[in-house]
């Protein structure tokens, strides 16, 4: 690849060479991609990504893959960018837009980082791809591998989430719900995948995943016209969406393509924000339970963990956690002002934006991009568990007018 100049580990600094299937460092720390940025200044102009399909492949020149790989089969990325001038209003800010992951092809941002998997699986002359997940990043997989011809091994906790897990079966992956958590569901696929050799996905061993998330902020970007905005609020798990987010936005500054770096909102639920906590403190993370119903950030053992907290703290982040309560009423507040329906999980960073509007650390000058990472029809219970049931009537006028009375509804 003439655009890569090698892949280091964060935590002891050894450079690698960037084959296609690189794992972790021999000290455990994760490799981070290291882009010749003078090349890439020389053959990647604006004009030239414009006319390039709608897809995350447009920014090739910073992305680690061969010139002769061909796009993965789905059409993964260029997701909408939404002016919210009301929600905006209503929250005192100057300006949001809200970023809709959950339109790709899967319903979720981890379409990304799994289209980037296919692709670098296929260099590799691989046949199987295997991941752990509590739910998105089985169900990208598992479908952008379809589309490429692709088996999957997937490993998920029992509690994932039924809609998942039936986007998992209908995609032909081969399913192991495994009786524990997410530590216990990480630790049984990596002793699988070094027994039978797949190609490995998960996150905290293949650091070329946070390349293809970080096409969300590259995207972000482009859709400001290259002028970014004070902050942007994503929802963090196990730390390799934010951390991608920051290398895509480094990436971009250090080219010259924009002039200003946002500062992050990482946004943890409440029940589980080891990485958060970690920034509070100023610890060392260390394991909590999984207490949450944002399924996909349920993460008590973040795998990711180091290029997060540098992400946020190079950024001169904020920390937020909210409650599931905080939660489910984010997301209704973003499908009754914004027409956007996002998965707990997905709404996690429009939950923490909130709640720093609340306490006034986000004012009314600042201006914000905030990131919904899944589809809410990936948990259609408890999107109807926090809004109720609808009303339930016969065919009969005089019983409507009375309900519409008695709930004091409007009708003009």
């Amino acid at each position: 690849m003439k655009n890569v100049k090698c892949a280091k580990c964060v935590k002891c600094g050894k450079t690698y060479e960037a084959t296609p299937n690189l794992t972790n460092c021999e000290c455990g720390g994760i490799l981070d991609i290291i882009y010749d940025y003078d090349y890439i200044k020389a053959n990647m102009t604006k004009e030239k990504i414009a006319s390039r399909a709608n897809n995350m492949w447009r920014y090739r020149e910073l992305l680690p893959v061969e010139e002769s790989t061909p796009d993965t089969p789905l059409r993964v990325g260029w997701s909408p960018l939404y002016e919210a001038d009301r929600l905006a209003k209503q929250l005192g800010i100057k300006k949001l837009w809200i970023k809709d992951d959950g339109q790709n092809p899967t319903a979720s941002l981890k379409d990304r980082a799994s289209a980037m998997a296919v692709a670098k699986a296929q260099e590799a002359g691989a046949k199987i791809i295997a991941c752990s997940s509590t739910g998105n990043a089985a169900s990208s997989l598992a479908g952008n591998a379809a589309a490429a011809g692709l088996r999957t091994f997937i490993f998920v906790p029992e509690r994932a989430p039924k809609g998942k897990v039936a986007q998992l079966m209908t995609f032909g992956a081969n399913v192991v719900s495994v009786q524990g958590d997410y530590g216990q569901t990480f630790e049984l696929s990596k002793a699988a995948i070094e027994k039978w050799g797949w190609y490995n996905r998960n996150a905290a061993i293949n650091p070329y995943l946070s390349e293809g998330k970080k096409t969300v902020s590259l995207e972000i970007a482009e859709q400001l016209n290259w002028k970014m905005p004070d902050y942007l609020a994503i929802s963090v798990g196990d730390g390799c969406t934010i951390a991608g987010v920051w290398k895509g936005l480094k990436d971009l500054y250090a080219i010259g393509f924009i002039d200003k770096l946002p500062r992050l909102i990482s946004a943890q639920a409440e029940g589980c924000h080891p990485i958060n906590r970690a920034i509070a403190t100023g610890e060392d993370w260390f394991p909590m339970e999984e207490n949450t119903i944002a399924d996909s950030i349920a993460v008590g053992v973040p795998r990711n963990a180091t290029k997060a907290l540098n992400a946020i703290r190079e950024s001169n982040g904020i920390v937020v956690n909210v409650t599931d309560e905080e939660i489910m009423a984010a997301q209704k507040l973003l499908g009754a002002t914004c027409g956007v329906f996002g998965e707990p999980a997905g709404v996690t960073g429009a939950a923490g934006l909130k709640k720093l509007c609340e306490q006034g650390v986000i004012g009314a000058n600042d201006t914000v991009v905030s990131v919904v990472t899944g589809n809410g029809l990936k948990d259609v219970a408890n999107a109807i568990k926090f809004c109720g049931e609808p009303m339930s009537l016969p065919n009969d006028m005089d019983l409507l007018v009375k309900e519409f009375d008695k709930r004091g509804l409007s009708v003009e």
